[in-house]
């Protein structure tokens, strides 16, 4: 399942997609869902006021691919495009790997608003989430989303995944300090429900 060479991208399968690390060779079709996506994903992206927008030019693409490929080689994170029939149609990532006796990471999604509501964002969440417990040993993964971002909460609501709670002005989203819903699930909670959550998202995996 899971490709783990140096001279290779990282990809690991699901049922209708494939998750892989992004290269170089991917910006324009990186380039393209973003630029027509831009108004309906920029309001949920860190930012802080007073901020330009991430740069999105091919050079800034390269540098935050060879970042990204720093953080797999060095265990910290990994960021995967999500393509669907050979389309890029979004991202996912698992992020701020802690070691140690915490072993948490946090996950974030993005996909292409034509796709939207397909069931693809909760699908490559299952996705990370067997790689990060079955794979990488982890003990702990995080959600934490806007209140108000509705689509990206009714990704972990069909996921049933546990509700923390209410994190007070907890990340800069856009330039304002924003409230966030944190969803979680530990491993003990996966060793009773992945199987689960397998079947019902993986069923071809």
């Amino acid at each position: 399942m899971v490709r783990t060479s140096r001279a290779h991208p990282l990809e690991l399968a699901g049922w209708r997609m494939r998750l892989r690390t992004l290269t170089e060779d991917d910006y324009d079709d990186w380039y393209e869902v973003r630029a027509r996506c831009r108004d309906w994903l920029i309001p949920w992206e860190p930012r802080p006021a007073g901020a330009p927008p991430t740069p999105e030019d091919r050079a800034s693409f390269g540098v935050r691919c060879a970042a990204r490929e720093r953080e797999r080689q060095m265990g910290t994170g990994y960021g995967f495009g999500i393509f669907v029939e050979g389309r890029l149609s979004g991202e996912i990532t698992l992020s701020s790997i802690q070691r140690g006796p915490f072993q948490n990471a946090f996950v974030g999604y993005w996909v292409d608003r034509s796709v939207a509501g397909n069931g693809l964002a909760p699908e490559a969440t299952v996705v990370v989430l067997r790689f990060a417990f079955e794979e990488l040993g982890l003990h702990r993964v995080e959600i934490a989303i806007v209140p108000r971002n509705a689509a990206s909460r009714r990704v972990v609501d069909k996921l049933d995944l546990r509700q923390e709670g209410v994190a007070l002005r907890y990340l800069e989203i856009d330039g304002c300090w924003e409230d966030h819903v944190r969803y979680a699930i530990t491993a003990e909670e996966w060793d009773e429900r992945g199987e689960e959550l397998t079947k019902a998202w993986l069923k071809r995996a």
